[in-house]
Parts: C-alpha cells; sequence; structure tokens
C-alpha cells in the first residue's frame, strides 16, 4: 500500500503534508506508518516508516527533523538536521533541504507558510499547548526570521474533532478561567460532561493572531482506517497507539 498523506492549498508552493497511517511498515496496534520514536514499536520499524515519509518529501531521511514534544509553548529554530530528544512543540525554518516533522494522535499539526519570504513553520498543539500560546510563539518565531505576519497560512491537520472529544467540568473551567469566551467552545455532554471544540479553538487563536488559518476538517478518532488516536486507543484499552507525522520543507 502506499503512502497517504493530506495537502492543502494555503501551504503551496512548499513540499507539505499530514500524512495518514496509511502505507506504512508497523503492525499490530500499530499496523501503518507509526513514526514516533517515543512509541513501544520496534524501533528500526519506525525508522523505516520515517524513511518512507522522507522519501515523499523527496530529501533523505537525516533532513526529517522532529523534537521531543511535551506539550509546551517552546518553538526552536532549524537550519539542519537535530537529535530528537530535543525538547520543543513548534519549529520554524527558513532553511532549504530541512523537513521539519510533527507527531500527533489527536492534537492538532499545525503546518505553517509565508511563501514570500520563503519561512516555514510547524507546531504540536494539543489543548495545553495551545492554551500556553505554542501557536502564537511559532508566529512569532516565522516574523522573527523575516516572515510577515498578514503573508503567514496556517493550517490544522486531522485531530479530534468536538464530537469525539468529551471533557469534565475541571476542563472547562481551567478554559472559562483564562477566558470566559472561551465557552462558545464547549458544548453540553451526557452525564454532566462537555464536549470541546480543540480545532476550532486553534484556528481562533491563529486568526486571533493574525494570519488566515484553516482546518483540513478531518477526525482522528472517527476513522481509525486512516488516524492513529490516543483516545481510541484508550477506550479501547490498547497498550500504546501509533503517532502521525505532519511535514512542510522549503
Amino acid at each position: 500500500m502506499t503512502l497517504e498523506f493530506i495537502t492543502h492549498k494555503a501551504l503551496e508552493p512548499f513540499q507539505h503534508g499530514f500524512f495518514t497511517r496509511l502505507g506504512g511498515a508497523s503492525s499490530g496496534v500499530f499496523e501503518g506508518l507509526n513514526c514516533g520514536r517515543g512509541s513501544t514499536d520496534q524501533s528500526d520499524v519506525v525508522e523505516t516508516n520515517r524513511a518512507r515519509v522522507a522519501e515523499a518529501m523527496q530529501l533523505p531521511l537525516a533532513s526529517l527533523v522532529s523534537v521531543h514534544q511535551y506539550h509546551s509553548a517552546d518553538v526552536i529554530e532549524i537550519d539542519g538536521p537535530l537529535d530528537d530528544i530535543t525538547k520543543a512543540d513548534g519549529m520554524v525554518s527558513g532553511t532549504e533541504n530541512v523537513t521539519l516533522g510533527i507527531l500527533t494522535a489527536d492534537c492538532q499539526p499545525v503546518l505553517f507558510a509565508d511563501a514570500k519570504a520563503k519561512i516555514i513553520g510547524a507546531a504540536h498543539a494539543g489543548w495545553m499547548g495551545a492554551l500556553s500560546g505554542v501557536l502564537e510563539n511559532t508566529i512569532e518565531a516565522m516574523v522573527t526570521l523575516g516572515a510577515k505576519r498578514d503573508a503567514i497560512r496556517a493550517v490544522i491537520g486531522p485531530c479530534i474533532s468536538q464530537r469525539a472529544y468529551e471533557v469534565g467540568p475541571e476542563f472547562f473551567e481551567r478554559f472559562i478561567d483564562e477566558d470566559p469566551q472561551n465557552s462558545r467552545f464547549f458544548s453540553g455532554g451526557q452525564s454532566g460532561k462537555m464536549q470541546f471544540d480543540l480545532p476550532g479553538y486553534g484556528l481562533s487563536r491563529l486568526r486571533g493572531a493574525g494570519v488566515d488559518a484553516e482546518w483540513t476538517g478531518h477526525c482522528t478518532y472517527s476513522d481509525p482506517r486512516r488516524f492513529y488516536s490516543f483516545r481510541r486507543a484508550t477506550h479501547a484499552g490498547e497498550a500504546d497507539y501509533g503517532r502521525l507525522i505532519a511535514t512542510i520543507r522549503i
């Protein structure tokens, strides 16, 4: 099976892709294109999957840069290969022949591009990172490199949708304490729970920072054939889960 990846016209002309799980070498609960070195999948198989992604980006594996993501607002500049033990949740670059790679399994993978300035960015934005400002920090880092805020385009890739994201009252209160207007990202659920609109929140943060932003509209939880999902794996009692990758290069 060949690799499948989703593209978006807003990120053109840069080569990019929100990769699905199709076309990978992993098996079992990881079946497909698991690119997570932090998973318990076989390390050599994960590297095979990552090499396939790099090939799809038309660059060698060494060019595929990822970081140790930890739900922070930290963003770093990438100008060459990097050991992925480096901690961050956002990356920016103006260097050719470098592929930025963000891993997710329900959180938002967000790719950024300023075509005229030739500056790119990538961010891992779960609820915690988005609330902490990782999206705004990625934009600021791009501007520091020479991007123009009004020229930056951002696209949120496959992530968990509101209909699948049930949360408790403590979660809701945390967002309301930050900004009472955040109530618009919640709808009523069952048994005192609520449904949180993660991509809606991400779009609001991005647009509030002055950039054009869109969501591809894909829900990771509801499509097990194409996407990994941490929450779905948890509900199924599985011991681990695969990680999707989203990439962009100049």
